[in-house]
């Protein structure tokens, strides 16, 4: 077997310090051009390849990042995570870097915090954005580069998401259009900023249309199934047009009500959700949604923290790649 020296084994061999042998491997720090090439040209002859831990001495990297998931993520969410941090594996490889996941729930960050104060990576990617967003305050603090997946009030958060308030808008618009004016909207916490976006976007499809947008049909912080239930009666009672559900999860619950309650979809209620998965395309009635490329996006979010950590300015973006599906549930 061929045997692998050190960064030890090429400064004894050549009579200089570690500190020495890694600045001649960095390029960085002070020493003499000769020394630096005397460095160089026996690496080069004994074909030393510095392992992790040498390469991140020298770097000052930990050739590490962070992806911080919310810990009250439900099963229905876990698709998304998944193929975020499929496009994250595919670019931190090219770069030669690892992901650590840390699990913060709520504004108990301790797990994040212990991950930073031992300096165990070197940027982080933040994959939900809060109104009141205290993981983000405290990268914000340490000076850490970090990306968020989403949209922030703070401008000065580095942030990278799919355009969801042009998407929302664009279905709701195409649903007026077929002459269904009177739809109801259904949402999930009013403390993720994703909420915030998607009511905006869909009101904003009322504006364009020169219609009055009738908040009594806004159902938002929407998460326990007997409220659902009652909502999605009262509204088949009121006989509207149909019923928007801001992600996928609350879709399904509407069609699990429907089936029970014995109303009928499309034919009793219009059904659309701003988030498509395969529950939805396998569902007995198949759904209109939004279909988003979240492989993309956990790739650009990579991308962009890595940038960042090579001290490079970058800019926010908006991710314009969805399709609007029309189903047959909006029939």
């Amino acid at each position: 077997m061929e045997s692998k020296i050190t960064i030890e084994d090429v400064a004894d061999a050549l009579g200089v310090s570690k500190t020495t042998v890694s600045r001649a491997i960095s390029g960085k720090g002070r020493i003499s051009e000769s020394t630096r090439r005397r460095v160089l040209e026996y690496i080069e002859l004994n074909n030393y390849k510095p392992n992790v831990v040498a390469k991140g001495l020298a770097q000052r990297r930990t050739f590490n990042i962070a992806v911080v998931w919310p810990g009250d993520y439900s099963l229905v969410d876990l698709p998304f995570f998944q193929r975020c941090l499929v496009g994250m594996s595919e670019v931190t490889s090219g770069y030669g870097y690892d992901i650590i996941i840390s699990v913060v729930v709520g504004d108990e960050i301790s797990n994040l915090k212990r991950i930073i104060d031992n300096h165990k990576v070197d940027g982080v990617i933040l994959t939900r954005t809060l109104i009141e967003d205290k993981p983000a305050e405290y990268l914000k603090q340490t000076g850490i580069p970090f990306v968020a997946i989403g949209t922030s009030k703070d401008e000065s958060i580095i942030t990278v998401d799919n355009e969801h308030f042009d998407a929302c808008r664009e279905l709701t618009s195409i649903l007026i259009g077929k002459g269904h004016t009177k739809l109801a909207l259904i949402g999930g916490s009013m403390k993720n900023m994703i909420t915030r976006t998607r009511y905006e976007g869909f009101a904003k499809a009322y504006e364009q249309a020169g219609l009055k947008l009738d908040e009594s049909l806004v159902f938002l912080d929407q998460s326990n199934e007997q409220k659902l239930t009652e909502i999605v009666k009262h509204l088949a009672e009121k006989k509207i047009d149909g019923v928007v559900c801001m992600d996928d999860q609350l879709a399904g619950y509407v069609m699990r009500i429907c089936r029970a309650s014995g109303i009928h979809i499309p034919e009793d209620l219009r059904l659309a959700s701003f988030y498509n998965s395969s529950m939805l395309e396998n569902a007995i009635v198949p759904v209109t949604s939004l279909n988003f490329d979240d492989r993309n996006l956990g790739a650009v979010a990579t991308r962009m923290l890595m940038r960042l950590i090579d001290g490079e300015l970058i800019e926010k973006q908006k991710l314009k790649n969805y399709e609007v599906i029309m189903k047959e549930s909006t029939k």
